[in-house]
């Protein structure tokens, strides 16, 4: 069967796509950036670039698919994601149908028994959006999922990692059924492989009812931590996401729809699901322990991914999201000249920028035990993976593009620094620089917060005095000719 995976990059794509190629599909995974998706290295996989709110860009992914698989939304996109879902469903939908797609396989949320979020909402109107084609849907709707990545299981994580006592709302007394991921990527496969499912819409979830409470007792009992609650009546879902925020990693554009949707029980009816695919089922703290096996298993990626194990410490109780920014400055230089500086960075050439900062932060590292700055580097231009850069390694490297740096100084988490360097035209070129750091525990985000304006202040500088450095370089080059000649 020829299966298209819109949102290959996602959580759920991300697992979906491997399991549906061992089952002997033909797949064509697309996401909106390309580069990520083919740095994923998915044997015997089609890779395309393609984006639903760009409606140009979906009749080759969707050419030839009998089966489109749509696992997009637009939750992070601040207030105005609920507009852009109705969006970008609706084009995927005519695309779909203009391409003669046999089914659609949508997954989106929960009823709720009360009162319903605008996350959820939205959600929900999606299903709607695409029903209203010719193409048969299929819809599964699951509520929490338990797996690295999702964004309610990542909560859970770094609640019960950061906090050994913690202040919990009201809303941790609501009632859930979390679904193990494998459970879910099951039904996927299911549904795909079952065309008498076209047209329905399934709940799917776990065979327990649980509390958000018990959910944290029960990931503190699987990881042995120590679990403390205090419920307080005040916590608004207003102040409760912003109080995730600030206690966990996860990004207030996630945390607050989450929040918003556990404000009511989320119980959702599998009955009919069973019917037709009665798959075995794993408890909530089995779906823990496969979680947490499933990361140590996982191998290094080609370039930084959030989440991955391998760029947080091979620590899992190290944060799955990370603090951070990523800058893009644009260059006046050819790309060569702009790789030319990033690969020289560090060691006697320095870091273009708060050079005497650098210095300080390796003598502190050095006074708490660590490397410092006294490795250096093997060779001044010259770089491989593995090499040491000071306190960083490289990790991944394609020359030419793209520098991947694991910190290796003592810090209570894992940092990462990587550049990209993008063509812009003749001449031109642009440099992509990106700065995260994954904290562990309540020490790790204690170090974040106290370094967060030194962090702001270099790693918005140091790009654009990198950016001249390639500049000045290409004019020196240019110039060399001339005097050559003269």
């Amino acid at each position: 069967m020829n299966v298209l995976v819109l949102g290959a990059t996602g959580y759920i794509g991300s697992h979906l796509v491997p399991l549906l190629a061992e089952r002997g599909h033909r797949v064509r995974a697309a996401a909106r950036r390309l580069e990520v998706l083919q740095a994923r290295a998915w044997p015997g996989v089609e890779t395309v670039a393609a984006d639903a709110l760009r409606p140009e860009t979906l009749p080759a992914a969707l050419a030839g698919i009998d089966v489109a698989c749509y696992l997009v939304h637009s939750m992070g996109a601040g207030r105005d994601f609920a507009r852009l879902d109705h969006e970008a469903a609706r084009n995927f939908r005519d695309a779909a149908a203009a391409a003669g797609v046999q089914r659609i396989i949508y997954l989106g949320g929960p009823r709720p028994q009360g009162p319903i979020s605008e996350h959820l909402a939205s959600r929900l109107a999606t299903g709607e959006t695409l029903r209203a084609g010719p193409v048969p849907v299929t819809e599964l709707r699951a509520g929490l999922i338990v797996g690295p990545g999702s964004a309610g299981f990542e909560v859970i994580r770094d609640l019960v990692n950061h906090l050994p006592v913690m202040i919990t709302p009201r809303w941790v007394r609501n009632r859930t059924r979390p679904i193990a991921l494998d459970d879910l990527l099951a039904y996927l496969v299911g549904v795909i492989e079952h065309p008498e499912t076209a047209g329905q819409v399934y709940d799917v979830a776990g065979p327990e009812t649980l509390s958000f409470r018990d959910l944290l007792a029960g990931y503190a009992r699987v990881t042995g931590r120590p679990f403390r609650a205090i419920d307080v009546p005040f916590l608004t879902p207003r102040l409760s996401s912003l109080w995730l925020a600030l206690v966990t990693s996860v990004p207030i554009n996630v945390a607050r729809p989450l929040v918003e949707g556990l404000q009511t029980d989320l119980l959702p009816d599998d009955s009919a699901i069973r019917a037709v695919l009665p798959i075995p089922l794993h408890t909530y703290e089995e779906a823990v322990r496969a979680a947490l096996e499933r990361e140590r298993q996982e191998p290094l990626p080609a370039r930084w991914a959030e989440g991955a194990l391998a760029y947080r410490g091979y620590n899992p109780d190290t944060s799955f999201y990370s603090k951070g920014e990523t800058i893009t400055v644009p260059v006046e230089a050819p790309s060569g000249a702009t790789w030319e500086v990033v690969r020289s960075i560090g060691g006697r050439t320095g870091y273009y920028y708060a050079d005497t900062l650098w210095w300080l932060r390796g003598l502190l590292d050095r006074l708490a035990g660590g490397v410092g700055l006294r490795r250096g580097r093997r060779h001044p231009t010259d770089l491989r993976v593995g090499d040491a850069v000071d306190f960083w390694r490289v990790v991944a490297l394609e020359p030419g593009r793209r520098l991947t740096l694991l910190a290796e100084m003592r810090l209570p988490g894992a940092a990462v620094l990587e550049f990209e360097v993008r063509e812009r035209g003749p001449g031109r070129s642009e440099l992509v620089t990106t700065s995260r750091f994954h904290p562990n525990g309540v020490w790790g985000l204690l170090y974040w917060y106290a370094l967060a304006p030194a962090h702001y202040f270099i790693f918005r500088r140091m790009p654009r005095k990198m950016a001249r450095a390639a500049e000045r370089r290409a004019a020196a080059a240019a110039a060399a000719p001339a005097r050559d000649t003269t």
